[in-house]
Protein backbone atom coordinates (compact mmCIF):
# COMPACT_ATOMS: atom_id res chain seq x y z
CA UNK A 1 0.00 0.00 0.00
CA UNK A 2 1.01 3.60 -1.11
CA UNK A 3 -0.78 6.66 0.46
CA UNK A 4 -1.13 9.61 -1.72
CA UNK A 5 -3.79 11.92 -0.52
CA UNK A 6 -6.75 11.66 2.66
CA UNK A 7 -10.04 13.40 2.00
CA UNK A 8 -10.12 15.73 5.18
CA UNK A 9 -9.61 19.57 4.13
CA UNK A 10 -7.62 22.22 6.59
CA UNK A 11 -8.58 25.21 7.82
CA UNK A 12 -5.59 26.75 7.10
CA UNK A 13 -1.79 26.26 5.73
CA UNK A 14 0.17 23.65 7.04
CA UNK A 15 3.16 25.95 8.03
CA UNK A 16 4.94 23.75 10.50
CA UNK A 17 4.27 20.94 8.17
CA UNK A 18 6.00 22.45 5.40
CA UNK A 19 8.81 23.68 7.66
CA UNK A 20 9.52 20.20 8.88
CA UNK A 21 9.75 18.97 5.30
CA UNK A 22 11.80 21.72 4.08
CA UNK A 23 14.33 21.61 6.87
CA UNK A 24 14.36 17.68 6.48
CA UNK A 25 15.29 18.15 2.76
CA UNK A 26 17.73 20.79 3.55
CA UNK A 27 19.55 18.85 5.68
CA UNK A 28 19.62 16.23 3.40
CA UNK A 29 21.25 17.91 0.33
CA UNK A 30 22.76 20.56 1.94
CA UNK A 31 24.37 19.16 5.33
CA UNK A 32 24.90 15.52 4.25
CA UNK A 33 25.35 16.10 0.42
CA UNK A 34 22.95 13.64 -0.19
CA UNK A 35 21.79 13.09 -3.71
CA UNK A 36 20.22 9.47 -4.87
CA UNK A 37 22.39 8.03 -2.19
CA UNK A 38 24.51 9.25 0.57
CA UNK A 39 28.13 8.03 -0.71
CA UNK A 40 30.93 6.60 1.60
CA UNK A 41 28.07 5.53 4.66
CA UNK A 42 26.92 9.13 4.81
CA UNK A 43 30.78 10.48 6.11
CA UNK A 44 30.44 13.35 4.07
CA UNK A 45 29.25 17.04 4.46
CA UNK A 46 29.20 19.28 7.00
CA UNK A 47 26.18 16.30 9.57
CA UNK A 48 28.38 13.47 9.16
CA UNK A 49 26.27 10.13 9.86
CA UNK A 50 28.35 8.86 12.74
CA UNK A 51 28.67 12.72 14.13
CA UNK A 52 24.38 13.64 14.13
CA UNK A 53 22.78 10.38 14.60
CA UNK A 54 21.87 9.12 17.59
CA UNK A 55 23.89 5.89 18.84
CA UNK A 56 21.94 3.94 21.54
CA UNK A 57 25.55 2.72 23.56
CA UNK A 58 26.25 6.82 23.93
CA UNK A 59 22.89 7.74 25.31
CA UNK A 60 23.45 4.52 27.43
CA UNK A 61 27.19 5.74 28.32
CA UNK A 62 28.29 2.57 26.58
CA UNK A 63 30.53 3.85 24.23
CA UNK A 64 32.97 6.55 23.58
CA UNK A 65 31.17 9.35 22.36
CA UNK A 66 32.03 10.12 18.61
CA UNK A 67 30.30 13.16 17.50
CA UNK A 68 28.29 15.58 19.73
CA UNK A 69 26.82 15.12 22.94
CA UNK A 70 23.99 12.82 22.62
CA UNK A 71 21.11 14.93 23.79
CA UNK A 72 21.63 17.32 20.88
CA UNK A 73 22.03 14.18 18.25
CA UNK A 74 18.64 12.88 19.48
CA UNK A 75 17.18 15.77 17.59
CA UNK A 76 19.93 16.53 14.63
CA UNK A 77 19.00 12.81 13.70
CA UNK A 78 15.52 13.53 13.35
CA UNK A 79 16.35 15.28 10.53
CA UNK A 80 18.74 12.90 8.87
CA UNK A 81 18.24 10.25 6.13
CA UNK A 82 19.92 7.51 5.04
CA UNK A 83 18.99 7.83 1.23
CA UNK A 84 16.62 9.80 -1.29
CA UNK A 85 14.07 7.20 -0.83
CA UNK A 86 14.24 7.24 3.07
CA UNK A 87 13.84 10.76 2.85
CA UNK A 88 10.76 10.91 0.36
CA UNK A 89 8.93 8.15 1.78
CA UNK A 90 8.67 10.21 4.99
CA UNK A 91 8.23 13.41 3.97
CA UNK A 92 5.19 11.81 1.50
CA UNK A 93 3.53 10.49 4.74
CA UNK A 94 3.81 13.61 6.86
CA UNK A 95 2.44 16.04 3.86
CA UNK A 96 -0.74 13.53 3.48
CA UNK A 97 -1.20 12.94 7.45
CA UNK A 98 0.99 15.62 9.20
CA UNK A 99 -1.27 18.98 8.08
CA UNK A 100 -4.30 17.43 9.00
CA UNK A 101 -3.27 16.45 12.86
CA UNK A 102 -1.37 20.24 12.82
CA UNK A 103 -4.32 21.33 12.28
CA UNK A 104 -6.20 19.51 15.27
CA UNK A 105 -3.90 21.38 17.30
CA UNK A 106 -2.26 24.22 16.14
CA UNK A 107 1.26 25.45 15.07
CA UNK A 108 2.61 25.07 18.64
CA UNK A 109 1.59 22.17 20.26
CA UNK A 110 2.19 20.10 16.75
CA UNK A 111 6.23 21.20 17.56
CA UNK A 112 6.24 19.65 20.61
CA UNK A 113 3.90 16.51 19.82
CA UNK A 114 6.14 15.97 16.50
CA UNK A 115 9.65 16.38 18.26
CA UNK A 116 8.47 14.43 21.48
CA UNK A 117 7.09 11.56 19.35
CA UNK A 118 10.58 11.09 17.62
CA UNK A 119 12.51 11.10 20.82
CA UNK A 120 10.06 8.61 22.41
CA UNK A 121 10.42 6.82 18.89
CA UNK A 122 14.39 6.92 19.40
CA UNK A 123 14.28 5.72 23.50
CA UNK A 124 12.01 2.94 22.08
CA UNK A 125 14.30 2.02 19.20
CA UNK A 126 17.55 2.46 22.14
CA UNK A 127 16.37 0.56 24.91
CA UNK A 128 16.26 -2.92 22.96
CA UNK A 129 19.82 -2.51 22.15
CA UNK A 130 21.34 -0.74 24.58
CA UNK A 131 24.94 -1.68 23.90
CA UNK A 132 24.63 -0.84 19.86
CA UNK A 133 27.19 1.62 18.07
CA UNK A 134 24.81 1.29 15.16
CA UNK A 135 23.40 4.89 14.48
CA UNK A 136 19.76 5.82 14.16
CA UNK A 137 18.23 8.61 11.76
CA UNK A 138 15.55 9.32 10.22
CA UNK A 139 12.19 11.42 10.49
CA UNK A 140 10.31 8.17 10.73
CA UNK A 141 9.93 7.81 14.71
CA UNK A 142 8.45 11.25 14.54
CA UNK A 143 6.11 10.81 11.66
CA UNK A 144 5.42 7.50 13.06
CA UNK A 145 3.64 9.94 16.03
CA UNK A 146 1.89 11.98 13.47
CA UNK A 147 0.49 8.71 11.97
CA UNK A 148 -0.80 7.17 15.34
CA UNK A 149 -2.53 10.71 16.21
CA UNK A 150 -4.12 10.31 12.76
CA UNK A 151 -5.68 7.26 13.17
CA UNK A 152 -7.05 8.12 16.45
CA UNK A 153 -8.76 11.14 14.70
CA UNK A 154 -9.71 10.24 11.58
CA UNK A 155 -9.95 6.54 11.40
CA UNK A 156 -12.95 6.87 8.98
CA UNK A 157 -11.25 9.21 6.22
CA UNK A 158 -10.68 7.87 2.87
CA UNK A 159 -7.39 7.56 1.89
CA UNK A 160 -6.62 7.40 -2.23
CA UNK A 161 -4.24 4.29 -2.15
CA UNK A 162 -1.52 3.28 -4.63
CA UNK A 163 -2.16 -0.93 -4.76
CA UNK A 164 1.04 -2.99 -6.46
CA UNK A 165 -0.55 -6.49 -7.07
CA UNK A 166 2.36 -8.50 -8.88
CA UNK A 167 3.48 -6.48 -11.97
CA UNK A 168 0.11 -4.30 -12.21
CA UNK A 169 -1.34 -1.60 -9.94
CA UNK A 170 -3.93 -0.19 -9.04
CA UNK A 171 -5.53 3.04 -6.88
CA UNK A 172 -8.09 2.54 -4.29
CA UNK A 173 -9.94 4.40 -1.56
CA UNK A 174 -9.84 2.78 1.73
CA UNK A 175 -10.19 3.94 5.40
CA UNK A 176 -7.29 5.26 7.68
CA UNK A 177 -7.98 2.54 9.80
CA UNK A 178 -7.44 -0.13 7.06
CA UNK A 179 -4.00 1.98 5.47
CA UNK A 180 -2.36 2.91 8.71
CA UNK A 181 -3.67 0.28 10.98
CA UNK A 182 -2.01 -2.07 7.93
CA UNK A 183 1.48 -0.36 8.53
CA UNK A 184 1.26 -0.42 12.07
CA UNK A 185 0.67 -4.22 11.80
CA UNK A 186 3.49 -3.88 9.47
CA UNK A 187 5.80 -2.79 11.56
CA UNK A 188 5.29 -5.05 14.16
CA UNK A 189 6.04 -8.29 12.35
CA UNK A 190 9.16 -6.72 10.91
CA UNK A 191 10.13 -5.62 14.21
CA UNK A 192 9.64 -9.13 16.00
CA UNK A 193 11.58 -10.95 12.75
CA UNK A 194 14.40 -8.68 13.99
CA UNK A 195 13.97 -10.11 17.40
CA UNK A 196 14.20 -13.44 16.52
CA UNK A 197 16.76 -13.22 14.37
CA UNK A 198 18.88 -10.00 14.30
CA UNK A 199 21.71 -10.99 11.82
CA UNK A 200 18.54 -11.61 9.56
CA UNK A 201 19.11 -8.22 7.62
CA UNK A 202 16.43 -6.32 8.42
CA UNK A 203 17.66 -3.33 6.01
CA UNK A 204 18.70 -1.04 8.49
CA UNK A 205 15.31 -0.41 9.79
CA UNK A 206 14.41 1.16 13.43
CA UNK A 207 11.33 -1.13 13.20
CA UNK A 208 11.15 -0.42 16.93
CA UNK A 209 11.49 3.45 16.59
CA UNK A 210 8.14 3.16 14.06
CA UNK A 211 6.33 1.47 16.77
CA UNK A 212 7.08 3.94 19.82
CA UNK A 213 6.49 6.32 17.74
CA UNK A 214 3.02 5.36 16.55
CA UNK A 215 2.30 3.56 20.35
CA UNK A 216 3.07 7.72 21.74
CA UNK A 217 0.47 8.98 19.15
CA UNK A 218 -2.25 7.33 20.20
CA UNK A 219 -1.48 7.91 23.91
CA UNK A 220 -0.60 11.57 23.60
CA UNK A 221 -3.07 12.68 20.68
CA UNK A 222 -6.16 13.33 22.88
CA UNK A 223 -3.66 15.46 25.29
CA UNK A 224 -2.84 18.15 22.55
CA UNK A 225 -5.86 17.94 19.80
CA UNK A 226 -8.33 20.27 20.71
CA UNK A 227 -11.89 18.63 20.58
CA UNK A 228 -13.65 22.10 18.84
CA UNK A 229 -10.93 21.98 16.06
CA UNK A 230 -11.01 17.87 15.86
CA UNK A 231 -15.22 18.20 15.47
CA UNK A 232 -15.24 21.34 12.91
CA UNK A 233 -12.50 18.93 10.39
CA UNK A 234 -14.77 16.31 10.90
CA UNK A 235 -17.68 18.23 9.94
CA UNK A 236 -15.97 19.41 7.12
CA UNK A 237 -15.31 16.42 6.33
CA UNK A 238 -18.96 14.80 6.99
CA UNK A 239 -17.57 12.36 8.99
CA UNK A 240 -19.58 12.97 11.68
Amino acid sequence: MFPLRDNIPTDRFPVLTVTFIALNVLVYFLLQDGGLGLPNGGETGEWPVPDYAAIPCEVFGKCANTGEPWPVNAFTSMFMHGSILHLGGNMLFLWIFGNNVEDSMGPVKFVAFYLLGGLVALAAQAILNTDSPVPTIGASGAVAGVLGGYILLFPRARVVTLIFIVFFFTFIELPALVVLGFWFVQQIIFGAADLTNPTGGGGGVAYFAHIGGFVFGLLAIRLFASRERHERQLRRARLT
